[in-house]
This record gives C-alpha cells, sequence and structure tokens, in this order.
C-alpha cells in the first residue's frame, strides 16, 4: 500500500511510485515557499478555476492569484530550470526561440500601431483553469505608460490597450472580454479572448524589457 501524500516529502507528491527519488531534485532545491506548498497539494486536491472565477481575478487586478496544477507546476519548474541552464536565463529563450526577436528591443512606432511590435503565443504552461480557456501571452516591444506615483497604468495606457483588445478580437462577444494588468518591470495587461482557438480565453500583453512578470510564461 502507498504512502499517503501527507506522509511524503513535498518533491514525491503527485509523483508516481516508482518514479520518486530519495533525494529533493536539483530544480526544486531552492523553491519558494509558496511554490512549495503548491506541489505538496494533492492534484485531486485543487479546485480548477471556473470561467466566471477568471472573470473576477482579471476584473480585481489579482493576477497574482492565478496558480498551475501542483503537478504542472512541478514540471514548469523543472522546463524552466533546464532552459536556464541550457541559456542562460528563461528571456533569452523566450527573445530567441519562441518571439525571434534580437536585441536591442526597439518597437517600431508607438504603441499598438504596428503588428510587428507585437506578437501572440498560446502559453505553453498554462494555469489551473477550465480547459475551455485559452490562456494568450501578447508580447509587446513598446512601453506602456505609467504613472509614476501608483506605478499602475494611465487611463491613457488602458484606452490603448482596450482599444487594441476590442479590435483583435473582435469576434467575441462582450461579456467574454475584459482587462487588468500586472506590475513590475515586464508589465502586462490580461483580457478575457480566445476565438482563435477556444469557446473562451485568457490573454496576457506583456512589455518585453529584460525580465518577465510573476505569470507570463
Amino acid at each position: 500500500m502507498g504512502s499517503s501524500p501527507q506522509d511524503l516529502p513535498f518533491w514525491q507528491v503527485n509523483v508516481a511510485e516508482h518514479l520518486r527519488t530519495p533525494e529533493c531534485p536539483d530544480f526544486l532545491r531552492n523553491v519558494a515557499d509558496h511554490d512549495r506548498d503548491i506541489i505538496s497539494t494533492p492534484d485531486s486536491d485543487y479546485e480548477i478555476d471556473s470561467w466566471p472565477v477568471v472573470q473576477h481575478k482579471v476584473a480585481q487586478n489579482r493576477l497574482e492569484l492565478f496558480q498551475r496544477v501542483p503537478s504542472e507546476l512541478r514540471r514548469y519548474l523543472a522546463f524552466t530550470w533546464k532552459l536556464k541552464q541550457d541559456y542562460g536565463s528563461v528571456m533569452t529563450f523566450i527573445l530567441t526561440q519562441r518571439l525571434n526577436w534580437t536585441l536591442p528591443i526597439t518597437p517600431r512606432g508607438r504603441p499598438f500601431e504596428f503588428d510587428a511590435d507585437t506578437k501572440v503565443l498560446q502559453n505553453d504552461w498554462p494555469y489551473g483553469i477550465d480547459k475551455r480557456i485559452v490562456h494568450l501571452v501578447v508580447w509587446t516591444k513598446f512601453e506602456l505608460e505609467e504613472d509614476p506615483a501608483t506605478e499602475d497604468l494611465t487611463d491613457a495606457a488602458r484606452a490603448e490597450i482596450d482599444a487594441w483588445v476590442r479590435q483583435t478580437f473582435s469576434k467575441m462577444p462582450l461579456d467574454h472580454v475584459g482587462h487588468g494588468n500586472s506590475c513590475g518591470k515586464a508589465r502586462g495587461t490580461d483580457g478575457t479572448t480566445g476565438h482563435l482557438v477556444q469557446e473562451l480565453g485568457l490573454a496576457q500583453v506583456c512589455k518585453v524589457c529584460g525580465a518577465l512578470p510573476r505569470n507570463a510564461v
């Protein structure tokens, strides 16, 4: 009879018994406490976010609340650990292998003026959301204006994003579209879109400037 998750070290939870290792793998040795708590949770105890829950998180601009299914987070950390060994950083991999952009990153024009200044990619490692929701990451070469006092997007920047989302995903009903923003050096906004792949979706706009937002990939 196998051990219960409560009796296992965190790195063995959600791992088939014959694949468990007695020692913590390198990619989990310095994992943050928050990620450790998630990884030590059985997948069966994880509650997938429904579309209304996703809408609420986006509307409240609480993008940090999005989490991956525990076993998926474990695989994601293994993947990004390997990327750092092979490419030096996750950003280098994204720039050279996914975006095919070269440094320095220079926009051709104003925000959303030229298609060449943006690229839409499906998130290879989506969060624990309803399978009908597709997470798209919209990378941009340009800055989005922020209020220096709040480090939040200005009304003008929000208007630019809103107009771009409405135009790009115009086939979506209005109740399937919305956006918020995440803060940090590589800023982002999330919108509920996804007619390209599924009935519903989640899009995130991220400025490329040498760092990733907490939940960009």
